[in-house]
């Protein structure tokens, strides 16, 4: 285990986990972007499962916490990329359960990344037989995601992938654009600015001779 995640950090965390469930949320995100954003990918395989380990009191004290089981799916979806194809697919299976027992008890949870989340894995998961995929549902799922969270850089930003993959060019350059004029929230910073690094990219590709003459 990476020792930055190792077994004094978890004797620790468990102590604060239960005084404040929000911060607890808010570090793992804070955690998790720096593992995602940051760390090369022979350490993000390390990192992931560790971080799962973390959360695993969490998932033992609040187990009916739309936000807990949430973080428990992105983490194990952000895992499954570094998994053998077999596990990788049992791994999505279980994000989807997961994600989809979240958003009843709270339809609202994360601001609707939940939606999200589910949304893309329908749009980059195989379909039947192999999979679950299916663009109909994905589609459905980052609508949803929207209504909640209308002006989030996050629902703008992957429902504009989603168009873009499904080559609608013009309306992803518009959620794009909703993307970027998202406000960042003062309590993930750094989250927040690199999915906006990641929008600029974007938008660059979408672009590339104007952004050349600037």
């Amino acid at each position: 285990m990476n020792k930055w995640l190792g077994m004094l950090l978890m004797l620790v965390s468990n102590g604060c986990f239960a005084d404040n469930l929000h911060d607890a949320l808010n570090s793992i995100e804070s955690e998790w972007a720096v593992v995602h954003y940051s760390l090369p990918k022979a350490k993000q395989q390390i990192a992931y499962p560790a971080l799962l380990a973390k959360i695993q009191p969490l998932m033992e004290q609040y187990p009916n916490d739309a936000g807990v089981i949430y973080w428990q799916a992105l983490v194990k979806a952000s895992y499954a990329n570094y998994q053998n194809p077999v596990a990788a697919l049992q791994a999505v299976h279980e994000v989807r359960d997961l994600l989809t027992k979240a958003i009843a008890i709270n339809p609202r949870v994360m601001n609707g990344a939940a939606y999200i989340v589910l949304g893309t894995l329908y749009d980059k998961v195989p379909g039947w037989p192999i999979g679950f995929g299916d663009d109909n549902t994905a589609k459905s799922l980052l609508e949803t995601a929207l209504k909640i969270n209308p002006n989030g850089i996050v629902s703008n930003y992957f429902y504009g992938q989603f168009l873009l993959t499904h080559d609608d060019e013009q309306a992803a350059e518009r959620y794009f654009n909703k993307a970027l004029a998202a406000p960042i929230r003062a309590e993930q910073i750094y989250a927040d600015s690199q999915m906006r690094h990641n929008v600029e990219r974007e938008l660059k590709k979408l672009h590339p001779l104007s952004q050349r003459s600037h």
